[in-house]
């Protein structure tokens, strides 16, 4: 209806821009505002043509939704407050009718003043036309006006006709709404009773209602025969529950044949496996579950009968239970244990069909009481034996699942069995759509981890699996932060206290002036961290990826700033946008932080010293992978951070330096020049000895080694370093590689060595005299 009045408003007050300007005179003013008014009178009949089929869609909607709201006001006022499912089904009507009635509000007032606005306009047109002297315009020019007169006033008589309408439609639009209002607050109040009989006051127990067994049987049977008692006029007419049982018994022998024929014929025998054998009991199953389910929705979309929307929407849920149950079975346990694994779950499903039974025949409080306290401790015996019977051949999480389970049932005989039965049937809907839900998001789960190990997901760039990861890491684990407050949600629909619910969760269980925690703040909070976690991963990946490709040398330092930077930046973001939604001041904040900003001052001066340096380091001074040398000790830097630097002796030993200490020590970076440094060696020859002769000799030797640990571009150079007592001492100058300076000085000195003897020259050595006096 909306739309339809939308479309009709439009019709009737959208103009468009038919004004003239200022003209070279009157006559030829009066002669363009003649052609607007022409053009814009025919839009005008034309539109309001087309209005009088919108006026008749409008004002059969406004019937169909009074008659709708007296026939729910009838169902309404009739119900009895004992039968909590048939009042519950008629306050959901009311009231969901009231909200999709205000969905559909309109700026009414809006529109009525541009309609008056224009109506005004067009007035003082027809005055001022009317006003006009006609002695001073030619004939033409008189003829003009007459005809602009004329068309003014049949505009503005269209516009006030078209007021009228509105103000019509307004008054039947507010008489509606407010008896659909009235409706809506009867059935809050009925709404406030089913909540004080479900989680306040309760009902007898199932003590009291056993000792009186025989009075309270024949209520029953009086209180069932009456209510079921056969009403051909009626659409929830008794037989027409019979024939729905009738159909889905029909529906899934058909929905069991149509699968077993096709797993067992159409399946090729490619794909029938050992495995595949085991699961195909549950194969069939699952996949009868399905189309069960397509068959339910397509009878949803068809059907006009109300009663069977109803029961077809509650089937549907059921079967969606069991098809995640099935489905998730088939993904995650093998063919000998899925048996096992899906008999654990069997007492729920039976408890849980039982209850959507009982919500589709709209089942009279008397009969819940008395039959489902005995049904809930069969339940809960039967789990207990399956669990004790199955427990060793199913994976963990559904050994998890069935525990819950057994508190779930033991709680319900509980509740049940002193007189809250309807808080009972309750909290089994609620575990029955929470695991729907986990189920559903297991499934979902398994399916994206089987199929990034099947296309090696993992080890592929970031640039082609961002959206696997944002589905795999983010959307699923938030689905499953939500769908707690979603099986809560569900579970208060089936006696439609959402509205309670929702109350639940925006109430501030924590309301003080600088701290505000609601359910919904927090798992919106919860959820904000799977998307930033997402958010530094997948940032850090691709600058990983770019470093690495623009230059490989220096991406492993970089990487380790860009790690620091990109954390900072957006788990700050999260702090502050989880601060915001918390309720927590950023003035008190500041208040703490201020008090405490001198100790922590003092207390932090070499940390802040610390990452100072480390700032300093990462941005180029050291990069990880360079060989250091710090008091003598030389070491292979393996990590960078703001606050310390690790290194790898060469001699195996891990020493983590304070960034400070670095830079008070003078470190040394034996790599950053190519990785080559200046190696000191020294020899000595005798006195005698033709030392331009040796150099020469000793030079040559040593650059003809072709090391491979030595700069191939700097030669090696002998200098006289002292004329010692014993012998002459020489100095040769080699660039080796800092790594293996002690393998290259021992290299050279052999070469030395050989080249020495090979030549005759002498090589000597400290000798003392010792002479023996006899005395």
């Amino acid at each position: 209806m909306k739309r339809i009045l939308t479309v009709l408003i439009a019709l009737t007050i959208t103009l468009a821009s038919h004004a003239v300007l200022k003209e070279k005179d009157l006559p030829q003013t009066l002669h363009i505002l003649r052609s607007e008014l022409t053009d814009f009178h025919r839009e005008l009949t034309e539109r309001l043509e087309l209005s009088k089929t919108q006026n008749k869609k409008v004002r059969d909607q406004l019937f169909a939704t009074m008659e709708r709201s007296n026939q729910n006001a009838l169902m309404l006022y009739s119900q009895k407050q004992d039968y909590v499912f048939d009042l519950t089904y008629a306050c959901h009507e009311a009231t969901e009718q009231y909200h999709e009635f205000r969905q559909q509000q309109l700026p009414f007032n809006t529109w009525i003043n541009k309609l008056n606005s224009n109506i005004a306009r067009y007035d003082s047109l027809i005055v001022s036309l009317r006003s006009m002297p006609v002695m001073m315009l030619d004939d033409h020019a008189k003829t003009d006006r007459s005809v602009c007169l004329t068309l003014a006033t049949n505009i503005r008589n269209n516009l006030e006709e078209s007021r009228g309408t509105m103000k019509e439609y307004i008054t039947f639009y507010d008489m509606t709404e407010k008896r659909l209002a009235y409706l809506n607050d009867y059935a809050q109040k009925r709404y406030n009773d089913i909540q004080t009989s479900i989680f306040r006051n309760g009902g007898d127990s199932y003590i009291s209602i056993l000792a009186n067994w025989p009075q309270q049987w024949t209520t029953t049977m009086q209180t069932v025969t009456k209510k079921y008692q056969p009403n051909a006029k009626s659409q929830w007419d008794s037989r027409w529950i019979v024939g729905l049982l009738v159909s889905i018994l029909i529906y899934a022998i058909i929905a069991t044949l149509l699968n077993y024929i096709v797993i067992h014929y159409v399946v090729p025998k490619r794909f029938r496996t050992k495995e595949f054998l085991k699961k195909q009991a549950c194969i069939t199953m699952a996949t009868t579950t399905v189309t069960f389910g397509l068959i339910l929705a397509i009878m949803l979309t068809v059907s006009q009968q109300h009663f069977f929307i109803m029961a077809c929407g509650l089937l549907v849920n059921f079967a969606w239970l069991m098809g995640a149950i099935l489905i998730s079975l088939l993904l995650r346990v093998n063919g000998s244990q899925i048996k096992s694994a899906f008999r654990i779950y069997t007492p729920l499903l039976a408890v849980s069909f039982l209850v959507i039974v009982f919500r589709i025949i709209l089942i009279p409080n008397e009969l819940v009481n008395l039959i489902f306290p005995p049904i809930l401790v069969l339940c809960a015996l039967w789990q207990w034996s399956v669990i004790r019977r199955h427990n060793k051949n199913i994976p963990k999480s559904d050994m998890f699942y069935a525990y819950i389970t057994q508190a779930v049932f033991i709680t319900s005989v509980v509740c049940s069995w002193i007189g809250y039965t309807l808080f009972a049937v309750q909290l089994l809907i609620w575990w029955t759509m929470q695991l729907t839900c986990i189920l559903t998001i297991t499934c979902a789960l398994q399916y994206l981890k089987i199929y990034g190990i099947k296309h090696h997901y993992e080890e592929m760039p970031i640039s082609k699996t961002w959206a696997y990861n944002l589905l795999y890491q983010v959307l699923l684990p938030v689905l499953g932060v939500i769908s707690v407050m979603i099986s809560f949600y569900w579970a208060a629909d089936v006696f439609n206290l959402t509205d309670l619910c929702w109350k639940i969760f925006y109430a501030k269980f924590v309301d003080l002036s600088n701290l505000k925690l609601s359910i919904v703040s927090l798992a919106f909070v919860i959820s904000l961290w799977f998307l930033f976690s997402y958010i530094c991963t997948t940032v850090l990946q691709f600058l990983r990826m770019h470093y690495r490709s623009s230059d490989p040398s220096t991406a492993a330092s970089r990487e380790v700033m860009g790690k620091n930077v990109t954390q900072v930046l957006v788990w700050g973001a999260w702090f502050l946008i989880t601060m915001s939604v918390l309720g927590v001041s950023l003035e008190w904040l500041m208040v703490v932080t201020g008090g405490l900003s001198t100790g922590i001052g003092f207390a932090s001066k070499d940390i802040i010293e610390n990452i100072y340096y480390g700032i300093s380091l990462m941005t180029g001074r050291i990069k990880v992978g360079d060989w250091i040398e710090v008091d003598g000790t030389m070491g292979k830097v393996t990590t960078i951070n703001y606050t310390s630097t690790i290194v790898e002796s060469v001699y195996g030993e891990v020493i983590t330096f304070q960034n400070s200490q670095l830079f008070s020590k003078n470190y040394k970076n034996l790599t950053r020049n190519h990785g080559y440094i200046l190696t000191t060696i020294h020899y000595g020859v005798a006195y005698g000895s033709n030392l331009q002769q040796v150099m020469e000799l000793v030079d040559t030797a040593v650059n003809n080694m072709h090391h491979q640990w030595t700069d191939p571009t700097k030669t090696a150079k002998s200098v006289v370093g002292e004329l010692a007592d014993s012998s002459i001492n020489l100095k040769i100058f080699v660039w080796s590689e800092a790594t293996k300076r002690s393998h290259v000085t021992s290299d050279v000195l052999k070469t030395i060595y050989d080249t020495l003897n090979a030549n005759g020259i002498e090589i000597p050595f400290p000798q003392q005299d010792i002479h023996l006096h006899n005395n």
